[in-house]
């Protein structure tokens, strides 16, 4: 697309991020409110075919214009996947399964990922214009499908967990509820500066590898697809898992008289936490050895073993988090809640732009020190703000 249209380096930059990103965070907070009033499942299937039919357009895109706007179109539609996704699931699932069906839910960013590279293949096979439609067949498939499986919802305010539903709750009064809650103040806090370290992993992992290992970039490429798909995956779903676990353990402890570790310094929601606090910890001597491994000539294998240890011990904090956050809030505004989660994580793109103004105007300082700083300085900080949370009180 790039070639044959022809974009400038300021343009591709801008579609490859401002475009979609500005657009996600503004409507973020309105599609989380939305899901706190609407059908989920009519919600949902309109933004799907909205973000759909926007890829459609780009097949059939001639200028920089019409690729700009079929960008702002999607990333206003998407905003709406995780609230509407995340709220339904806390109404749907058990307390004791809610961590485990989040990771299972966020997982599917890791195999998306890997599937987003396999359209590079597609692409030399058939072409850019036939991929984009192709991926855009493949949504309006997913619409067909969401159609039949996911359920129609009741009037939000008789079911069982929205009786507090507030019609004429303003999404600034939503807003100011969610975040005069201490524990949310901290679990957002926690959450920017972890997406943040992410994000920056994401954006600058390829230029390090590149500069680092010139004669190893497709060794990187397929590892890279295979750790982020397939151990990226693993992770998020294991810390689920884990936090269900956590939680067992809690409840027979206490059940019984016991005093542990768990159940002296958490409670009941907060024990979920323990999961993104020691994965904060975890991932920071992991991702300082992927980038300060020995010269040698195994440097490049033992740097890529350790990225794939930094992601199994570090992707797994997502499913945990949105559990206690959507425990710590009322089921009348965890569509919100979720929206503000989402914005976050949308206001994360700017450490990597921040990374790369510093590396640009201070060379002296080698992209594996910026890089090893900045992320394990996020994860410090996440983690920080995750054990803060512990002590505050909920909804």
């Amino acid at each position: 697309m790039n070639a044959d249209i022809g974009f400038t380096e300021a343009q591709y930059g801008i579609l490859a991020s401002t475009a979609f990103t500005i657009l996600f965070a503004i409507s973020s907070l309105f599609a989380g409110n939305l899901a706190d009033k609407y059908d989920r499942k009519i919600l949902t299937l309109m933004s799907c075919t909205v973000w759909t039919l926007a890829t459609f357009s780009q097949s059939i895109a001639h200028s920089y214009e019409e690729v700009l706007i079929a960008r702002f179109l999607m990333g206003g539609a998407c905003a709406f996947a995780a609230p509407c996704a995340y709220s339904l699931i806390a109404d749907r699932v058990s307390e004791e399964r809610a961590a485990l069906a989040n990771s299972i839910y966020s997982s599917g960013v890791y195999l998306g990922g890997a599937l987003a590279s396999l359209s590079l293949l597609i692409d030399d096979m058939i072409g850019w214009r036939d991929t984009m439609a192709l991926n855009g067949w493949y949504g309006l498939l997913s619409v067909v499908i969401s159609s039949f499986t996911l359920p129609f919802e009741q009037a939000r305010s008789n079911t069982k967990n929205c009786h507090n539903v507030k019609d004429s709750s303003s999404l600034t009064r939503d807003v100011i509820e969610i975040l005069s809650n201490p524990r949310v103040q901290y679990l957002l806090l926690a959450s920017s500066f972890r997406f943040s370290a992410g994000l920056i992993i994401a954006i600058w992992a390829p230029s390090y590898y590149k500069q680092a290992f010139p004669n190893n970039s497709s060794e990187y490429a397929v590892l890279n697809a295979l750790i982020k798909g397939g151990i990226g995956m693993a992770s998020g779903i294991s810390g689920g898992y884990l936090a269900g676990f956590l939680k067992q353990v809690y409840r027979k402890d206490s059940s019984e008289g016991r005093t542990s570790i768990v159940n002296k310094y958490f409670d009941e929601d907060t024990v979920l936490l323990l999961v993104p606090i020691l994965s904060s910890l975890l991932a920071i001597p992991t991702w300082y050895l992927t980038t300060h491994t020995p010269q040698g000539k195994t440097a490049f294998e033992l740097s890529m073993f350790w990225l794939a240890v930094e992601y199994l011990v570090a992707e797994c904090w997502f499913g945990p988090t949105i559990a206690v956050l959507q425990s710590s809030v009322e089921p009348s505004i965890r569509g919100t809640s979720q929206g503000l989660f989402v914005l976050v994580g949308a206001l994360g793109n700017v450490s990597p732009s921040l990374l790369g103004w510093v590396y640009g105007n201070k060379t002296q300082f080698p992209l594996a020190d910026l890089l090893g700083v900045s992320v394990c300085g996020g994860y410090l900080m996440s983690s920080l703000f995750f054990v803060a949370s512990v002590g505050r009180k909920g909804k």
